[in-house]
């Protein structure tokens, strides 16, 4: 049986505003959402809402953690998480959020250098 889908409210149908917010559906599709916590998915809803067309938003730890009613810490691994499914990228104050048009493999650690060499290693499937 094939459900027929209408809109119920058809004046109210949404599209994608002129400030760029807007949600990937491959974020359900490809599973990016089943490896996040709570706190990543609302920071990431977050960022995605009020990011410029470049993705990019500079709010700071302060706000972000008032509005979303989370702690200094659960803001700081909600990031994390975000950050190694490259999702965003983060440079203090700065937050931009990544485009999904690649596979994603997890990012290393901030503290982790990574050296062109090994930058055109993954580039060339890990072949020298």
């Amino acid at each position: 049986m094939t459900v027929e889908k209408q809109p119920i409210l058809p004046h109210m149908i949404r599209r994608v505003p002129e400030q760029f917010s807007w949600l990937d559906h491959r974020l359900v599709r490809e599973k990016y959402i089943d490896q996040l916590s709570h706190q990543a998915s609302a920071l990431y809803l977050f960022l995605v809402t009020v990011s410029d067309n470049q993705g990019l938003s500079y709010y700071s730890e302060k706000t972000l953690s008032k509005r979303l009613n989370m702690d200094t810490l659960s803001l700081a691994e909600a990031r994390s998480i975000l950050v190694q499914h490259r999702l965003v990228a983060y440079r203090k104050p700065l937050y931009q959020v990544l485009a999904l048009e690649q596979p994603r493999e997890l990012a290393q650690t901030d503290s982790e250098a990574t050296s062109l060499g090994q930058i055109l290693q993954q580039l060339a499937g890990g072949v020298r």
